[in-house]
């Protein structure tokens, strides 16, 4: 699923700030765009990995720290205003202002800006991770919501290869006894050898079994689309690619055309269903 997550996190003079942007991938493609110490980065890829399974993932972090500090020396600061303020008494002067206090040297000091360590970029990490998964569950729903209907015309189409199915041993026997009554004309056919060749194609062409999985299978895919907060999607490519195997099976032994349509609507049901779960983490 797509996904976007911004984090931001201060500390003192330093401001951390992460963007997490995730596209449909059918495995974790994590890409990670940052300076960071080896620790701290396989610190961050792991939390990433343990939140995300699947999607092209891009995490951008940008670390703003001053790149010195200014320190004022309080103890010199008062000494120099003493100084300056007797000078300026025995010259019958104003006294000293803080500005030219803050000038004289030794007053101020400057120095490199402390390092903040990993706590502002974890904070900011789990912060945008934190959205990004927030986006991606709104997604989730509204994705759920289609599973579901492919699903329920999968479940129609199930019924309607069902219901056709039990008139088949009847048609076959129909067929098979036109057929050749056709070729041997008035020629009388044994009864009982013609129900044994019935028997024989009706077996070859009985989808009992293959029905009974066909609906395990949607049984299944439909408990995992109900699980708004588990990571399904590699289950449910195993589940569409189980229901696409029952319906190529289904439709080669097909025997009656209303079977064989019911099959054909439901591949193409199933390659939009295949399309979705690509999209599901």
């Amino acid at each position: 699923m797509t996904g976007y997550g911004r984090g931001i996190a201060e500390r003192d003079a330093t401001r951390v700030t992460v963007d997490i942007r995730a596209v449909n991938h059918r495995f974790l493609d994590l890409k990670l765009r940052a300076s960071l110490a080896p620790a701290l980065e396989d610190a961050i890829t792991q939390k990433l990995r343990g939140a995300l399974e699947r999607g092209a993932v891009s995490v951008s972090i940008h670390i703003d720290r001053p790149r010195s500090v200014v320190a004022i020396d309080r103890l010199a600061a008062l000494a120099v205003h003493t100084a300056l303020a007797r000078l300026a008494h025995e010259l019958d002067l104003g006294g000293p202002d803080l500005a030219t206090v803050l000038a004289q040297p030794g007053v101020m000091t400057a120095g490199e800006a402390p390092d903040d360590g990993e706590a502002p970029v974890a904070a900011a990490v789990d912060a945008a991770l934190a959205q990004l998964v927030a986006m991606r569950a709104t997604e989730g729903a509204a994705l759920a919501i289609e599973l579901t209907a492919r699903l329920d015309e999968l479940a129609r189409a199930r019924e309607t290869v069902a219901a056709h199915a039990g008139t088949v041993a009847a048609e076959l026997a129909r067929r098979l006894t036109d057929r050749i009554g056709k070729l041997l004309g008035e020629v009388a056919v044994d009864p009982a050898r013609l129900a044994q060749e019935v028997a024989l194609l009706a077996d070859r062409a009985d989808v009992t079994e293959e029905l009974v999985r066909l609906a395990s299978h949607l049984d299944q895919a439909r408990a995992l689309v109900a699980e708004p907060t588990a990571a399904v999607g590699r289950r449910l490519d195993f589940l569409v690619q189980e229901i696409g195997r029952e319906l190529n099976t289904i439709g080669s032994k097909s025997a009656r055309t209303e079977i064989s349509t019911a099959i054909v609507d439901a591949k193409a049901t199933l390659e939009k269903l295949r399309e979705q779960v690509q999209n599901v983490e």
